[in-house]
């Protein structure tokens, strides 16, 4: 929905089980219309779309895609932004590391990347910039030396710079503008501000120097709130340093990160983490001293079993954002508050995305109707967004 400010705010749609494309438009059609009944009456709704590869390839075929586009027409929906980070899977029973499978060395992710933003290029309306968010290059711990670490930088920056140029190219033929955004997330090649800087300044834009206007317009950032805030960011800084070192902010997606202050009842505290781990995702977690010394865990169930002293814990979960409260745990909901105040001030993004993918794995006490979630959660953006 486009929001009083001028922002289209939607939710991504991989909340939606759906490995096929029959699924995925049986997901699509019983919830997108009451939410948007609920959200924006009688004013079109922007949608989030999550294709999986195989998807992607059947939407492509028949009379899918035409179907699609009037059914969505029908029904007073569009799509600006698309989630092309999960290649597929992504509601199996385990998913962990492998949801940066195929990483960006490989060209099965180029060619999926490329049939998304051909799909949105049938799907954007007319005056409107289109986007298609994806992982940031790989997962650290699949390599063990520099050299190994250079390799997939160096293959990554050609896709990314392939897709730069086919973006422009299909800007030429549509008219459009469309941005890939790289997401950083914990543990991968890209975690955070500092890491997004150097892979733009002194990997990606020398790598075609003579060509960094197309670059710089086509490859932007998506700034996940939940990762950013897991690395102890602050959001207001790290926005603002992205956007001085000229890198671009593709979309925003609004979600919260669960954490533990350990300085008061802190072994009651890591016990009620403990409903938190679920066999299904990766929750990196670092744990920080009050000196700022970190200590980083792949996933929750090692920094479960650590014994070392901090102040503080933060794990990758994405939570409810309307709730701050967990029984002793808390969510960081005051920096998606921080950067709702920055985009009031600052319109850095046409893309806003909420992304809480996790209500099926939330502990039994916090599952709701999810249609009614998704719901309460757009509602409490707009609400603050607007207010």
């Amino acid at each position: 929905m486009l929001t009083g400010n001028n922002y289209h705010l939607t939710y991504c749609a991989n909340v939606h089980p759906g490995e096929t494309w029959e699924e995925t438009f049986l997901q699509l059609k019983k919830h997108l219309p009451e939410v948007k009944r609920a959200v924006s009456p009688g004013k079109n709704f922007g949608t989030g779309l999550y294709l999986s590869d195989l998807v992607s390839r059947e939407i492509l075929t028949r009379n899918n895609l035409p179907e699609f586009k009037s059914w969505l027409e029908a029904e007073g929906l569009y799509v600006f932004t698309m989630n092309g980070f999960p290649y597929g899977g992504f509601h199996g029973k385990v998913v962990k590391d492998a949801v940066y499978k195929p990483d960006w060395t490989s060209r099965e992710r180029v060619e999926y990347t490329k049939r998304l933003f051909a799909i949105l290029a049938g799907l954007l309306p007319d005056g409107m910039d289109g986007g298609v968010s994806t992982s940031p290059v790989s997962y650290k711990y699949w390599f063990s030396n520099t050299i190994e670490v250079e390799g997939v930088f160096e293959i990554s920056c050609r896709h990314f710079i392939e897709i730069a140029f086919f973006l422009q190219e299909l800007e030429s033929k549509t008219g459009k503008l469309f941005h890939l955004d790289i997401e950083p997330e914990p543990d991968c090649f890209l975690e955070n501000s500092v890491d997004a800087i150097e892979f733009f300044t002194k990997k990606l834009i020398p790598s075609a120097q003579e060509k960094e206007a197309v670059i710089r317009k086509h490859i932007r950032l998506c700034f996940d709130i939940c990762h950013f805030a897991v690395e102890y960011e602050e959001p207001e800084t790290a926005l603002t340093q992205l956007i001085s070192n000229g890198i671009k902010i593709g979309k925003i997606q609004i979600s919260s990160a669960l954490k533990a202050d350990l300085n008061n009842n802190g072994k009651e505290k890591m016990r009620a983490l403990r409903k938190f781990d679920e066999p299904r995702y990766l929750h990196q977690t670092i744990k920080r001293t009050a000196s700022g010394a970190v200590k980083r865990f792949r996933d929750l169930p090692m920094a479960l079993s650590d014994q070392s002293a901090a102040a503080e814990l933060r794990t990758h979960f994405h939570v409810p954002l309307f709730l701050n409260d967990y029984g002793g745990l808390h969510s960081t909901q005051d920096d998606v508050l921080k950067v709702i105040k920055f985009l009031k001030e600052h319109h850095v993004t046409n893309h806003l995305e909420v992304e809480t993918y996790t209500w099926d794995v939330l502990p039994a006490d916090l599952k709701t109707d999810l249609t009614n979630s998704i719901i309460r959660e757009l509602l409490w953006v707009k609400n603050n967004l607007e207010g």
